[in-house]
């Protein structure tokens, strides 16, 4: 009788692709404040440690994803963006914020109170990805 397998995902990794695996890495780990857990000899693969998943990182282009799975798309200005967001939590976002800027990320947009109870600031990453900056959502206080 066969055993039922387990499909249940455990979410692994979330792969950037990037101009420069290694000045993507070493810039993350600066402006984001996350421990490079690894970088291979062909800079072609990072990775950071980030609790229970991994920021991975690869080049945009090679022939395994090129070939295979299409081209990366990457926005032609700075009024467009990837179809993708990165978002890190942090218990004091400006501090963040400022941190990552003066590491190098573009700034897009300062910390700001959102009305859903979370402090939220953009930047764009040196590919031009979109890092949102924000605290754990609190659940606000009613008024009386």
């Amino acid at each position: 009788m066969a055993m039922a397998s387990d499909l249940s995902p455990e979410y692994a990794y979330t792969i950037v692709y990037a101009k420069d695996v290694a000045k993507s890495v070493a810039f993350y780990a600066k402006a984001f404040g996350y421990h490079v857990r690894r970088v291979d000899e062909s800079n072609r693969w990072g990775e950071l440690d980030s609790g229970p998943t991994t920021i991975a990182f690869t080049p945009i282009h090679q022939r395994e994803t090129d070939d295979r799975s299409g081209a990366v798309q990457t926005p032609h200005s700075d009024r467009e963006r990837p179809p993708m967001e990165v978002c890190f939590s942090y218990t004091d976002v400006d501090a963040a914020y400022k941190r990552a800027v003066e590491n190098g990320a573009i700034p897009v947009s300062k910390p700001e109170d959102k009305e859903w109870g979370q402090r939220v600031g953009y930047v764009r990453d040196i590919d031009g990805i979109v890092v949102r900056l924000g605290s754990h959502v609190v659940k606000p206080t009613k008024q009386d």
